[in-house]
């Protein structure tokens, strides 16, 4: 575990932002007026996707995919200059938020300036040319870390950049040896002591996959070595099966209580109900539902992360190879979301976490208890009216989310499809 995470971060809110998408000039500058908006959701750290020049051979879309980077040392021309992420760093700072930037450092384009000065230090397949481990990734080729000049590379760099931002989310992070980011998370603790490092670790069975055809491919709990916080991929597959009615909600819940009981009290998992991978949330469930699936996500133990659009219901999920600028057109749940940021900071990082489901009903009770009080959330997940049997002493109660009375006689809770959090 990197043993000096804070716990602190267990309460924190991510925004992601995609520069490209996120205006219709698409520029570093013009992020800047939207952050004072952005600040209010409750957001702590502003996760910018990568900001770096794209390839142009093999590149995906008319645009080219920024997973697909050319100069780790540069900015994308098309986003502004150097002096305008600092701007932008600068300006979110100001709003009292920190930075990260992603980081992807298991592969580059073809065309990379990397692979220009430094062909060696690139993968190579049994016939000798060039390419990557995953095939349908046809517009990066792999670097291959058996090479320590690429490491002494690798960590120049990131270190370039603390001196700018606050920390890295790390593309792929399973895939690149542990030990280098160990080494690169000691050497850029001297240049930003405190930096967060976000590992984006992989689906549970793509890792698995990864390892059967003998590929390197670091476990969750190994990555918590050298990470502060990591994707919940480990468990998304059992919510996408939930959602699609292949599985049950005791099944998804009982997962995440696992997680708790082998992960250190300081390890975060970062929850999301979508992200720049992933379809919209609001592409699936709507109205009543997605209140009360947005008011869990907040529940639950760990980080959350909002990807930019989500607070308007956005049901399209943009292109990462095109210029598709958030409409800003759908529902708006920033109501919600500002009462759900400031439930999560009273919610204690240590909690204790209990947890069980009406499967029938597709109701999610979670108890969350320290030595400050308890707190109880209730989430008919289907968002239907529904009566549940709660373990909390009768009474009549303030629905923190709305401030609605809410009784509770005889052991049981009567909701009417809305998502209910109760303190005491």
């Amino acid at each position: 575990m990197a043993a000096d995470t804070p716990l602190q971060l267990q309460n924190q809110i991510l925004y992601s932002v995609y520069v490209r998408n996120h205006t219709p000039e698409g520029t570093f500058r013009a992020v800047i007026p939207d952050l004072k908006r952005i600040r209010a959701l409750g957001t702590d750290i502003v996760w910018l996707l990568p900001i770096h020049p794209i390839g142009v051979k093999n590149k995906k879309g008319s645009l080219g995919c920024p997973y697909a980077i050319r100069d780790y040392r540069s900015v994308n021309p098309a986003y502004g200059t150097m002096e305008d992420l600092r701007a932008l760093v600068d300006a979110i700072h100001e709003n009292g938020m920190r930075c990260i930037i992603d980081v992807v450092y298991n592969h580059t384009s073809p065309d990379s300036v990397l692979f220009e000065t430094h062909p060696a230090w690139f993968y190579r397949r049994p016939d000798g040319t060039v390419g990557n481990r995953v095939g349908d990734w046809t517009d990066v080729i792999d670097l291959d870390y058996v090479n320590r000049e690429l490491w002494a590379y690798q960590i120049e760099t990131l270190c370039q950049w603390a001196e700018i931002v606050d920390g890295f989310r790390c593309d792929v992070a399973s895939f690149v040896p542990l030990e280098f980011w160990k080494a690169a998370r000691a050497a850029v603790e001297k240049i930003r002591p405190g930096a967060i490092w976000l590992a984006e670790s992989v689906h549970r069975s793509f890792g698995a996959w990864a390892r059967r055809e003998g590929m390197y491919a670091a476990t969750d709990p190994e990555l918590f070595d050298a990470f502060d916080m990591e994707y919940e991929y480990d468990v998304w597959e059992a919510f996408e099966d939930y959602l699609a009615g292949k599985t049950t909600l005791s099944h998804w819940l009982d997962l995440q209580l696992f997680q708790a009981s082998v992960y250190p009290a300081n390890a975060c998992k970062l929850r999301f109900l979508e992200n720049h991978d992933q379809p919209r949330i609001a592409s699936r469930l709507a109205g009543a539902a997605l209140r009360s699936h947005t008011a869990l996500l907040y529940f639950r133990k760990g980080p959350t992360l909002l990807y930019a659009g989500q607070e308007w219901s956005e049901t399209h999920l943009p292109s990462l190879f095109e210029r598709e600028p958030i409409s800003r057109t759908g529902e708006d749940l920033t109501p919600l979301l500002k009462s759900l940021a400031a439930i999560k900071k009273q919610l204690g990082p240590d909690d204790a976490l209990e947890a069980q489901a009406d499967n029938d009903r597709h109701v999610a009770v979670l108890r969350r208890t320290n030595a400050d009080g308890k707190k109880l959330g209730v989430f008919p997940l289907k968002g239907t009216p529904c009566s549940v049997e709660v373990d909390w002493p009768d009474g009549n109660y303030v629905n923190q989310i709305d401030g609605t009375v809410v009784p509770i006689r005889n052991g049981r809770l009567e909701t009417d499809g809305r998502p209910v959090i109760l303190f005491a």
